[in-house]
């Protein structure tokens, strides 16, 4: 392939130059590479989407809740803030919550007269309500690292494996030359230009991951930080309205 100014493409341009001499070993080794690249660029691409949309919805769920003064409202009025892991964590606490106070988590007509008429719970079943709440955050802080370790891989391995078929070809270039038993620049340029692409390659894959990979970790440490915080905002709003604090105090 010639491009203007009679420049070969696949003998002239430098990486297309190392790919073409590279050995079976190091054409496999960037096949891996590249693989591992895809999987890496799909986990980034759909965690900063699932990022995105979880702070939006959370940012809406958390303006509704604090401009409410009934805790359950968002609950009762069937509202939706889908993709958010804070609306998960509502919904755990007033299932448990109105399972205690109603004995059902069924909503229908009826709802807020049962629920005006409730009588308020004891400490021991607001405690439950506070056990499913923590236990749908460490579920939602596990959805949210899910497949972070397909990044942690790639910043990690990707690297040595680019050594690795780097290693392997500038071997084979060493044996060769030893076996033709005739060593020049010209004999050994093709293949230690060949053996030093997987080493390239793999720093292609891993530098990406490795920005990809740090700016979702304090990302999603920060929104698990959220997350506890949250429940315990709605932990407290639940014991100030449906909390029997005579049981509390009887029982001190």
């Amino acid at each position: 392939m010639l491009l203007p100014g009679g420049v070969n493409f696949f003998a002239d341009v430098g990486i297309v130059y190392a790919f073409w001499n590279s050995n079976a070993a190091g054409k496999a080794v960037i096949a891996i590479l590249l693989l591992g690249s895809i999987f890496s660029w799909s986990v980034m691409v759909s965690k900063f989407f699932l990022v995105h949309r979880a702070r939006r919805e959370t940012a809406r769920l958390l303006r509704r809740f604090r401009t409410s003064r009934k805790p359950l409202s968002i609950y009762q009025n069937r509202e939706a803030y889908p993709g958010s892991p804070a609306y998960s964590v509502y919904l755990a606490g007033c299932r448990e919550l109105t399972f205690h106070l109603l004995g059902t988590t069924e909503i229908d007509d009826t709802f807020a007269t049962r629920l005006a008429e409730a009588d308020r719970i004891s400490p021991v079943a607001m405690n439950s309500v506070r056990s499913a709440m923590e236990r749908e955050v460490g579920e939602q802080a596990l959805r949210l690292e899910d497949r972070m370790t397909v990044l942690a891989t790639a910043v990690s391995g990707a690297p040595f494996l680019g050594l690795l078929g780097t290693v392997w070809g500038v071997m084979d270039t060493f044996s060769g030359i030893a076996i033709a038993n005739h060593a020049s620049l010209a004999a050994m340029a093709p293949g230690v230009s060949g053996a030093l692409i997987t080493t390239v390659t793999g720093l292609l894959v891993a530098i990406p991951a490795m920005f990809g990979y740090n700016f979702l970790v304090v990302t999603l440490r920060g929104m698990t930080v959220e997350l506890d915080n949250f429940a315990a905002e709605l932990a407290s709003a639940f014991d100030h309205r449906y909390l029997d604090t005579s049981v509390a105090a009887g029982g001190a």
